[in-house]
């Protein structure tokens, strides 16, 4: 691995990513948690910050007592006691994660 790679790169093979979700009626709100390859985990939270774990089961721990379920176990059963369907919500994106911030918390439209 490059030494000077970009800690931030998506694509580097020293991170796991996952995107976890709460809801309060027809608003998401998105944490990413990361994993590295040292087994230390950090969570990208929808306030901007980086909360630090010494593992990734703390970082997940911290996740569900928030009430953050992860997308990956989301089912569309799921999704529709929450409130929403599955077609209704995709993670966030952007090249960084000062872009990121603003779109950590989404409210969906009406139900038709």
């Amino acid at each position: 691995m490059n030494a000077t790679a970009d800690p931030a790169d998506h694509d580097s093979h020293d991170i796991h990513e996952t995107w976890w979700l709460a809801s309060l009626g027809r608003t998401i709100v998105w944490a990413r948690l990361r994993v590295r390859e040292a087994g230390t985990a950090e969570v990208f939270d929808s306030d901007g910050n980086t909360l630090a774990y010494d593992s990734e089961d703390t970082a997940r721990a911290a996740l569900m007592d928030a009430e953050f379920v992860s997308l990956d176990g989301l089912d569309e059963e799921d999704a529709l006691e929450r409130g929403f369907t599955m077609a209704e919500i995709a993670p966030p994106q952007a090249e960084h994660d000062d872009h990121l911030r603003g779109q950590m918390i989404r409210t969906l439209g009406a139900r038709a």
